[in-house]
């Protein structure tokens, strides 16, 4: 296939690579802002696709993030697309600190108790049963989940959508100096 490795590399690298990028964290996020950037739409439909996808990330919906952040974009009218970019705040850096915060705020919110422990009791019947073994868990994670994505998606919202209109600026003063024949300054 086009673009694979002629050799798989082991699952130890694979892991790391998760964690810590092969060229970093700053060159992998200037990557991605740069394709946020590049994306074609209104500088409003691109950072609303954003927001929706950190929104997105602050629920504990770990495996269905892309999905229900496409859903949340189409039904806000963002970018397709820039939602699955803004997903990306949920990573294996960050889910840790979102669900702790989650979990406490969302146990305040209910009026339990801080710091009421988790327990998983092994012997259950994982399949029948992990809904009620996990929904302790999930209730607050979810309940604190809306207001905090709420809260961090306004607040990527502006920046990106600043950043775009910058960007879109810019690029139509190149465009227009080339067509009139301008040197790229």
């Amino acid at each position: 296939m086009l673009f694979q490795r002629r050799e798989k590399l082991p699952f130890s690298e694979r892991v790391r690579v998760m964690f810590w990028p092969r060229r970093g964290w700053r060159r992998t996020t200037r990557y991605m802002v740069k394709r946020v950037l590049r994306l074609s739409g209104s500088p409003h439909a691109i950072a609303l696709g954003v927001a929706a996808g950190v929104f997105i990330s602050f629920t504990p919906f770990v495996g269905l993030h892309f999905m229900l952040g496409f859903v949340v974009a189409w039904l806000a009218g963002g970018n397709l697309v820039a939602s699955a970019f803004g997903t990306f705040i949920g990573n294996p850096l960050t889910f840790p600190l979102i669900w702790a915060s989650t979990f406490e705020l969302g146990n305040w919110m209910l009026g339990r108790a801080a710091g009421v422990p988790f327990s998983f009791d092994a012997n259950t019947s994982i399949l029948h049963d992990s809904l009620d073994a996990l929904w302790p868990l999930i209730m607050p994670m979810t309940v604190a989940g809306v207001p905090m994505g709420i809260l961090f998606g306004i607040g990527f919202y502006f920046p990106v959508r600043a950043m775009v209109e910058r960007y879109q600026a810019r690029r139509r003063t190149i465009l227009s100096s080339r067509a009139n024949g301008g040197e790229r300054s």
